[in-house]
């Protein structure tokens, strides 16, 4: 059983508020803009429960979504059924993935990226997506900020409530790492009137924006853009989330 088992149950109605199609959409945008390569092969990297996947295969990609969460894949399984896509679905570490054949795109949305433990592994990560990404191919993807985990998450806390279930999530900063440590705790009302309750506890680490370059270059990237969270509006010292777009060189 993956460490998402509960969570991937209840994932889609906590995240309502994340506009998939808008999204897709942009991503779209900042893809026809920079990329260089010829095809439309595209990896949906850390892809969840399926819900952007399906957005970029209905914008025609042709679509690969890695997630290292079986529970997780099983929803996004249930949503390809549904639609009848043919999105392929693989489970795999990001940071040890492998493709069968070199992308055109590969998206890592959602900060997805914090997920990963330490700088190490976001090298990692970095140097797969440039091993398996066709030369002038992108890589893509959004990244929580220092300004973020400090200002905004912090030590604060937050609660979600659905038809389904009532979610307390409490935070705990690390200055030091600059990391936040998210526990979610969700009370299920069962048949009996009774509350079923389990703890989904997430670790996020964060870079600057110039240290996220540094590993971007280092792995042979180059840096085509930034921008300030889902806009084509340039970063700045209260970004929150900063999308990145970076290209293997032609």
């Amino acid at each position: 059983m993956s460490k998402y088992s509960d969570f991937a149950f209840y994932y889609d109605g906590l995240t309502k508020n994340v506009e998939y199609h808008k999204r897709a959409l942009y991503f779209d945008i900042l893809i026809k803009k920079y990329k260089k390569s010829g095809g439309n092969y595209l990896v949906d990297l850390a892809c969840g429960t399926g819900s952007l996947s399906e957005e970029f295969c209905e914008l025609g990609y042709d679509v690969t979504g890695i997630d290292n969460s079986e529970d997780m894949l099983g929803e996004a399984m249930d949503k390809k059924y549904d639609s009848g896509s043919d999105i392929q679905y693989v489970c795999q570490d990001m940071r040890e993935f492998e493709l069968y054949g070199n992308a055109d795109i590969i998206i890592c949305a959602l900060d997805s990226i914090n997920h990963l433990s330490c700088a190490k592994d976001i090298q990692k990560t970095i140097e797969r997506a440039y091993l398996f990404l066709e030369c002038g191919g992108v890589f893509i993807f959004d990244a929580n900020t220092v300004y973020k985990h400090r200002e905004v998450l912090g030590n604060n806390a937050f609660t979600f409530e659905n038809d389904q279930v009532f979610c307390a999530w409490q935070n705990f900063y690390n200055n030091d790492d600059k990391s936040v440590e998210i526990c979610l705790d969700f009370f299920e009302k069962t048949e009996n009137n009774y509350y079923k309750r389990f703890t989904q506890t997430i670790s996020e680490i964060a870079l600057e924006t110039e240290q996220m370059d540094d590993l971007l270059i280092n792995a042979g990237f180059e840096i085509a853009a930034h921008f300030d969270d889902d806009s084509m509006d340039p970063v700045h010292e209260k970004s929150q989330r900063v999308i990145y777009v970076a290209r293997k060189k032609s």
